[in-house]
């Protein structure tokens, strides 16, 4: 990159501090300002090339659903974000083998787990970490999951999640900020009406419902581009999922999925 010139400011500096501080990567600015306007002047053709990566809000419940099979999956053009990072630091925490190289391809295989439990430190950075429980439950029979928001239930409300998935049978107690669920053997396929719209209720629904026995129906699904990518990550891995992208989604369950690449 280029030097800035000796008493010069960058941009970050001009707009959001009202006092110029000598830039020196944004040291020294005392009382940040409201920008009312940025003045762009055109004229000049743009050209160039840029990498565009996957969406964060479609990789990180792909990312959850890996814990679905016992056998490698492949993940292309991951986006280089914090949040996947904390996703793959709790996978690893989980005792899944994940390795990625240089151009954000991921390769997760969650052949056998060390244990079953979604901490706290890592769950309450990302609420996205919760979407594990589904998987965990449905392949495992047993997940110990921390609230998003830590003991305050009805900060963060997962409380959908809950309900769908002790429909299927499962045993769930919320203890010590903590979801602890267990079924005795598989998950059981049930229609599933949701009371409100839920992006991560359709994810953890949905993924827990490949792997449960019977036809599971989710209503007043939600139909955002993450939930079909998912569904087509699913279906690669040997899922039978029909009806994304409406608000009716239907789920046969299978015995077990296996690897893709996606």
């Amino acid at each position: 990159s280029r030097q800035k010139a000796a008493g010069s400011v960058c941009l970050y500096c001009r707009f959001n501090f009202q006092r110029r501080p000598a830039c020196g990567d944004h040291q020294g600015g005392d009382t940040l300002s409201t920008m009312d306007k940025l003045q762009i002047e055109g004229g000049i053709v743009l050209n160039g090339k840029i990498r565009i990566s996957g969406a964060k809000n479609a990789a990180l419940p792909i990312f959850a659903a890996s814990l679905l099979t016992a056998e490698p999956v492949k993940i292309s053009n991951s986006p280089h974000l914090h949040d996947v990072t904390t996703m793959i630091e709790l996978l690893a925490c989980l005792g899944v083998d994940v390795t990625l190289n240089e151009f954000m391809a991921v390769e997760i295989a969650a052949r056998r787990l060390k244990n079953y439990r979604a901490p706290y430190e890592l769950v309450k950075t990302m609420r996205a970490s919760f979407l594990v429980l589904g998987p965990l439950l449905a392949r495992f029979g047993e997940a110990e999951v921390s609230l998003p928001g830590g003991c305050a239930i009805g900060s963060r409300p997962v409380d959908q999640h809950l309900k769908g998935l002790e429909a299927m049978g499962a045993d769930i107690a919320v203890t010590e900020g903590y979801v602890c669920a267990k079924t005795s053997g598989r998950l059981v396929g049930c229609d599933i009406h949701m009371d409100v719209v839920t992006v991560g209720g359709t994810q953890n629904l949905m993924m827990a419902a490949t792997l449960a026995s019977g036809t599971t129906r989710l209503f007043n699904a939600a139909c955002e581009p993450e939930i079909v990518d998912l569904a087509n990550f699913l279906n690669a891995l040997g899922a039978r999922v029909k009806g994304q992208g409406t608000s009716t989604i239907e789920i046969v369950g299978v015995a077990q999925l296996h690897g893709a690449a996606h």
